[in-house]
């Protein structure tokens, strides 16, 4: 009976679109009620079977519209449901404000001042790497979590609080995943996605899916990586704009690439080309949050020819990364040895070894002067593909020099 209740108020949920704590605020409408005695937490119990919602079944019904009858009823055998973004919140709830909060109260100067911090935050990740920026991007989040849970301010500060720890989160975990620091990152991503879903933002919430789901597959966690790549499309998709809607399709695409198979490597460039169409939608009238400033026609690009790099296609990545790098900036150390170290590996599919090891050169020299674990992991995939062509003099010097580990 608990499992069938949990399912139906999970699904009854789900068809209207609401976070589980949109479904906790109305719940304690329903019963007009003072405080949060329900929260994000309980429905969640409730939804997986872990508690029964009882004294509070009424309420539940006429907050989702339905009769007490309808939680309760059995439901008709069908295909398990498609994974969402709920399934991979915290099991905790970091977020959840402490009892007797004897803070100040806080207004929207306060979440103007946090903007600001995120978005520089966002702008030293263009130009530094995870090493250099770990320290202050922790303290930042750990700040603004402490901001959200001590203080008081109306309902409309607090989801602009939640936004912005999302925001934060999303730039935090993405920092401490190039930092190597992958166990802290997901935790960090998963404590965004809860802010951004209570916030009831599923654009970002969706953005911090894709991120976590990016790490997964980077990491030897491919199938996770995929299924979450895909559920953060899914349920994000309605609401985005196109460079969001885009971005998430670049995201699936890479997950189907890293999960290997001729049938992945058809659905990740099907991928790729929705991921084209969503980004020849956008306009100037279209409004995009800040933080997909850097989302374009020359990032969809990248991925196509790693994409192409992955699947061993050198003759189509060859002359994409030629491209987008003739007119990088040169200022994004980081991104310049990233999308140089694809480049090498497409010159080797290419039986290119002699210009393959000066580009690795190159991916080397500027590694040296950045502290990022992505930057250290991709010399290791370079010199690792460049071992086939050892006897090659260009290729011995670069081996000897930089012996593969």
């Amino acid at each position: 009976m608990g499992s069938s209740i949990g399912a139906n108020i999970r699904r009854l949920r789900e068809e209207r679109r609401w976070s589980q704590a949109r479904l906790a605020r109305e719940v304690c409408h329903a019963a007009r009620v003072t405080g949060e005695p329900v929260g994000r937490q309980e429905v969640s119990r409730w939804e997986t079977g872990k508690r029964t919602p009882r004294e509070w079944l009424p309420f539940l019904a006429a907050a989702l519209g339905v009769a007490v009858d309808a939680l309760s009823a059995p439901q008709e055998p069908a295909e398990p449901p498609l994974p969402t973004l709920t399934d991979f919140l915290p099991e905790d709830d970091p977020l959840s404000p402490l009892k007797g909060r004897t803070g100040r109260r806080i207004g929207m100067g306060t979440v103007d001042e946090l903007q600001q911090r995120v978005h520089g935050l966002r702008l030293a990740d263009d130009v530094l790497a995870g090493g250099d920026l770990i320290r202050p991007a922790l303290r930042d989040l750990r700040r603004a979590v402490k901001l959200y849970r001590e203080n008081t301010y109306t309902s409309e500060v607090g989801r602009q609080l939640l936004r912005q720890i999302g925001e934060l989160a999303q730039i935090a975990g993405w920092i401490s995943s190039d930092a190597g620091l992958h166990e802290e990152a997901e935790r960090i991503y998963r404590l965004g996605i809860s802010a951004a879903q209570q916030a009831e933002d599923h654009t970002l919430a969706g953005n911090l899916a894709g991120s976590l789901a990016y790490q997964m597959s980077n990491t030897g966690r491919e199938s996770e990586g995929l299924t979450l790549a895909q559920a953060a499309f899914r349920d994000a998709q309605a609401e985005a704009p196109p460079k969001a809607r885009a971005l998430y399709l670049d995201r699936v695409a890479w997950a189907h690439t890293k999960a290997g198979g001729t049938e992945n490597g058809q659905q990740a460039m099907r991928a790729l080309g929705e991921a084209e169409q969503a980004l020849s939608e956008d306009s100037e009238a279209m409004e995009s949050p800040a933080y997909l400033y850097w989302v374009d026609a020359g990032e969809l690009r990248v991925m196509e020819s790693r994409v192409y790099t992955e699947l061993h296609r050198p003759l189509r990545a060859v002359p994409l990364l030629r491209e987008v790098l003739s007119g990088y900036d040169a200022t994004h150390t980081r991104e310049m040895a990233l999308y140089l170290s694809w480049l090498a590996v497409a010159l080797a599919d290419a039986n290119e070894p002699e210009e393959a090891a000066g580009v690795a050169e190159r991916v080397i020299s500027l590694g040296s002067d950045t502290p990022s674990e992505r930057v250290a992991e991709r010399v290791r995939v370079i010199l690792g593909r460049l071992q086939e062509y050892a006897e090659v003099p260009e290729v011995a010097a670069l081996l000897a020099e930089h012996p593969a580990t």
